[in-house]
């Protein structure tokens, strides 16, 4: 196989940009949806912050599996657009919308405990009531939570991101509303605090669906009208979720591995926990932006696999690749040299606010190998390989990350901030093994995922 030049061609930049720049649009919106309620209540006292932000962990401690269990639709789909295979298309959204209903019955009877668990994770006393509430009220939108991710992946794997984006601009303008309305009490409405933006964040999800539903319904009725009976045979429903549970344990393995250092902070006080969410959610709103260039190498790398073109595969990878990492030194640039500009956007209280500027520096360090890790995995799960980067997310975040914070932060005396150099160290062993696996993968012959028997792929 002929060796790419170093740098990728403007056809290569635009070929990724022009799906990356509104799939990062999309996951910027999703992020604000969250920064937006984080800031809101942020503004009322620093129980009220910690509090949702407590709340929101939860959440999506219990929910990030199945929502990582559906991006199975990535390669799936993809592939089958590639190949230009459209039984296989609706085959796939047909699953994924069952496979949301599944899972959302679980994820929901996992949240009602939040009190006792809370309770036994030591966190502040005078925060567990309110992220009660705030999870008890947020529990109904999980179905709509994750019928939404299945009807993105899809159209998002189709090419199709125009209804997306302009379900997730609604959708934020109507947050920002309605926290707006039900926070402060505006309109008549008594102000509900934390329960407020609990109710706003609902609504918004169940909007968030039907609109997106609606917008995309000219190009998935050919897919949803009629319905498919093989999309109830269990061996291929089985491999659909052999190929999507990996990403979940992985996204949860991840996401357990920040929850775990969020939850060793809430034990230092209030506003340590306070410090550190305003710090991870600039850290969360930067890696958007590479967290959409890999869904967009999934679906670019999975539709090159689809074609059984592995020069066009390989193209995408690396131009994918330069483009993540590339946005995240830019950003990690910003946060080691500026902190405290970006923590007073979230906080009024000193005490908080030197907790987080104390945060950011070492978020600025970890952007690029977060950048790398996240592009990484979406560059294999186009591949259809998504067992490695489950395996490599557990020796990177629980064989090197965990420890090592847990020393540096209470063995060592370091704290919080020895708690987040752990954070650094995981997600730099995460992202060098992942680039060796993505260099091997790569340059093996590729082939399309299999779900469905033969019979049933006509």
């Amino acid at each position: 196989m002929p060796a790419l030049p170093s740098l990728p061609t403007r056809d290569e930049l635009r070929a990724l940009l022009t799906l990356a720049v509104p799939v990062v649009v999309v996951q910027v919106g999703m992020m604000m949806m969250g920064v937006v309620d984080t800031i809101m209540v942020g503004h009322l006292n620093a129980e009220a912050l910690a509090s949702v932000a407590l709340g929101n962990l939860y959440f999506f401690g219990v929910a990030i599996f199945g929502m990582g269990a559906l991006m199975a639709l990535d390669p799936i789909v993809a592939q089958a657009v590639g190949a230009q295979d459209e039984p296989a298309i609706a085959r796939g959204l047909q699953r994924g919308l069952l496979i949301s209903l599944l899972l959302a019955v679980p994820a929901m009877l996992l949240m009602l405990p939040v009190r006792p668990v809370l309770v036994w994770l030591r966190q502040p006393a005078e925060v567990i009531p309110l992220a009660e509430t705030y999870v008890w009220l947020v529990l109904p939108g999980v179905l709509p939570f994750l019928a939404f991710g299945v009807l993105r992946q899809t159209l998002q794997a189709m090419g199709r991101m125009r209804p997306i984006v302009l379900t997730i601009v609604a959708a934020n303008l109507l947050n920002v509303l309605l926290n707006w309305i039900l926070i402060f009490g505006h309109f008549g409405a008594p102000p509900l605090g934390v329960a407020g933006s609990a109710w706003a964040t609902t609504i918004s999800r169940w909007t968030m669906v039907l609109l997106l539903g609606g917008l995309g319904w000219p190009m998935l009725r050919r897919h949803l009208s009629s319905f498919r009976p093989e999309v109830l045979h269990l061996k291929p429903l089985g491999r659909m979720l052999r190929l999507g549970s990996p990403i979940g344990v992985q996204l949860q393995l991840e996401y357990t591995a920040f929850g775990l250092t969020g939850v060793l902070i809430g034990m230092l006080g209030v506003d340590q926990m306070a410090g550190h969410q305003v710090a991870l959610n600039l850290a969360s709103l930067t890696y958007m932006v590479p967290l959409g260039v890999s869904a967009a190498a999934a679906v670019l790398v999975g539709q090159a696999v689809g074609r059984d073109d592995p020069l066009a595969a390989r193209r995408s990878a690396r131009t994918a690749l330069i483009v993540g990492a590339g946005f995240m030194l830019v950003t990690g640039t910003m946060f080691l040299t500026m902190p405290r500009l970006f923590a007073g956007l979230y906080t009024n209280s000193a005490a908080v606010l030197l907790v987080a500027s104390s945060l950011l520096p070492l978020a600025g360090l970890f952007q690029v190998f977060d950048g790398i890790q996240v592009v990484t995995s979406g560059i294999l799960r186009g591949l259809g390989d998504t067992r490695s980067p489950m395996i490599i997310n557990l020796i990177g975040f629980w064989g090197v990350g965990i420890p090592a914070g847990l020393f540096l932060g209470f063995t060592a005396g370091m704290g919080a901030q020895g708690l987040w150099w752990g954070l650094v160290l995981g997600l730099a062993a995460v992202a060098v093994i992942l680039l060796v696996r993505v260099r091997y993968r790569i340059r093996t012959r590729l082939g399309r995922v299999v779900i469905d028997d033969h019979a049933h792929t006509t």
